[in-house]
């Protein structure tokens, strides 16, 4: 499996001026390739094969008064600029055609000067790692590098990246095998949060750190110095780079959160479910900034990560399994809750009910029945396999049947099983 490992490198002020070059070049080399495409398909709808514009963009382009100044830098960055196109188009097809998963992506577009992020590429043609502990770029030399720990192999490519902030690093690639740690006999639920970020199944509490919210003074006071500057003028960008620091030490330390409370969920535990959260849709609302403070999505892709690297497993439920309205002793759905109802007692069982909890441990149960009934096993000693219903079209018929309902028969550890032609109720 691949892996990057990033670290902070110090340049020079000669080296930053080469730097900031093969950045343009590169920029430059990327900007040609995708004209001369477009033009192409402008023209008679033909598609240049990939690696074809190298030979026009650089070898013959270096031949000309307009772009000379294309070889003074590294040829290997502006091939690996080509290189990125051509992935680039590459994903866009395969985004159209179905063959890649998740969101769509689309056409390549232009890159701007005026980008605050600056990066580039070099392949194992490009650089080397010195004795010294220095790193050799082709036509920049050796840079200093703060390496916070060892490469566990040795890479087949770095990035070297300018963040807003004015900060360089340095991104290795390296291609390990996975490391499985001793199989454990422990799976929580996950009920994810913003007044607490995490609750556990098994009752233990991770409290929300704000990073953001901590950070809004300095932030604002930054924000306030950076309009007060007129435009194009230094003031202003040390205003801007001033602003970029605040945002890149709380993007850094939620981050470095984000990485510890991951890293100790998987060493202790063997299976870890999580619920699928519409966490696009949830920040269109008014708790916005606080569900993008939270980072759930970078929660669960690190869980998704590390638990691949390390021979665990996350299971995802559906978000629509009512895991808040069912309670987790006896299996009957006690109907929707406004948020504000964060303690409720179960109408048949009399269990008293912790909101976050109950719903961790509903995420424990569907997470359960999800994996272990695929083998063909029971979810828990002396219970019945659980029925997996057929989806119900609801429609705009979402209120019906719900006068006269029929008790719904409790499943494995308390899940509900649908019957068959009953309403799905949302969360």
């Amino acid at each position: 499996m691949h892996l990057r490992y990033s670290y902070r490198v110090y340049p020079t002020v000669g080296q930053r001026q080469l730097l900031a070059r093969t950045f343009g070049c590169a920029r430059v080399v990327y900007n040609d390739a995708l004209a001369l495409r477009k033009a192409a398909w402008k023209a008679d709808r033909s598609r240049i094969p990939t690696g074809a514009p190298a030979k026009a963009v650089i070898t013959d382009a270096k031949k000309t008064d307009a772009r000379s100044w294309l070889g003074s830098v590294s040829v290997d960055a502006l091939q690996s600029s080509i290189r990125d196109l051509d992935t680039a188009y590459r994903n866009f097809f395969d985004s159209l055609s179905g063959k890649r998963a998740g969101r769509p992506v689309g056409l390549p577009v232009f890159k701007s000067r005026k980008d605050n992020r600056q990066s580039l590429r070099f392949s194992r043609n490009g650089f080397r790692l010195r004795g010294n502990g220095k790193l050799n770029l082709a036509r920049i030399g050796d840079v200093r590098v703060k390496w916070s720990r060892a490469l566990p192999a040795d890479p087949s490519s770095v990035t070297i990246v300018l963040d807003p902030s004015g900060r360089y690093f340095a991104s290795f690639v390296v291609d390990i095998e996975p490391d499985h740690l001793a199989e454990l006999d422990t799976e929580i639920g996950i009920d994810l949060g913003l007044t607490t970020y995490a609750v556990m199944s098994d009752g233990t509490v991770i409290d929300n750190p704000r990073f953001l919210r901590k950070a809004e003074r300095k932030l604002k006071a930054a924000q306030r110095a950076l309009s007060r500057r007129a435009k194009g003028s230094k003031n202003r960008e040390k205003a801007r780079r001033k602003v970029a620091r605040a945002h890149a030490k709380v993007a850094d330390t939620r981050m470095d959160w984000l990485h510890k409370q991951t890293t100790r969920l998987i060493r202790e535990n063997q299976a870890i479910y999580l619920e699928d959260l519409n966490v696009r849709g949830l920040a269109r609302t008014r708790p916005a900034k606080s569900v993008h403070d939270a980072g759930w999505s970078t929660f669960r892709r690190l869980l998704t990560e590390k638990a691949a690297r390390y021979g665990r497993h996350v299971g995802i439920i559906g978000r629509y399994e009512p895991t808040s309205q069912v309670c987790s002793a006896c299996g009957v759905l006690d109907g929707p809750k406004p948020l504000n109802i964060r303690e409720w007692t179960c109408g048949a069982c009399g269990a008293c009910h912790d909101r976050d909890l109950n719903a961790a441990r509903n995420i424990l149960a569907a997470g359960r029945a999800d994996r272990l009934n695929a083998c063909g096993g029971p979810v828990g000693p002396g219970v019945a396999i659980p029925r997996r219903a057929r989806p119900v079209e609801t429609g705009t018929h979402r209120n019906a049947g719900r006068t006269g309902r029929k008790p719904r028969a409790a499943g494995a550890t308390g899940i509900p099983v649908l019957q068959r032609g009953e309403d799905v109720t949302r969360r």
